[in-house]
């Protein structure tokens, strides 16, 4: 079996009063005036604590005015070599 790297850069306009905030693991998140806290690991990921079930949107909404703010993507496949 191999193993697989993918490596996600993403650059966004986003608003001045976001944050980024760590977890309890060391992860870091993203705070939203809202209430709500975002992790962009995989997929715009949502959860009211950051040490709660994240949780993907149906919202067509949110997920139109979240890929609205990426202004540059770039997204790399490799395999990894041991």
């Amino acid at each position: 079996m191999k193993q697989l790297r993918v490596t996600i850069q993403l650059e966004l306009a986003v608003p001045d009063d976001w944050e980024i905030v760590p977890t309890s693991e060391g992860t870091q998140v993203l705070k939203l005036p809202d209430g709500q806290y975002l992790d962009l690991a995989v997929e715009p990921l949502f959860a009211s604590d950051p040490e709660d079930i994240w949780r993907s949107t149906e919202d067509e909404e949110v997920l139109d005015n979240f890929l609205e703010m990426v202004e540059n993507e770039d997204v790399r496949y490799t395999f990894v070599q041991h």
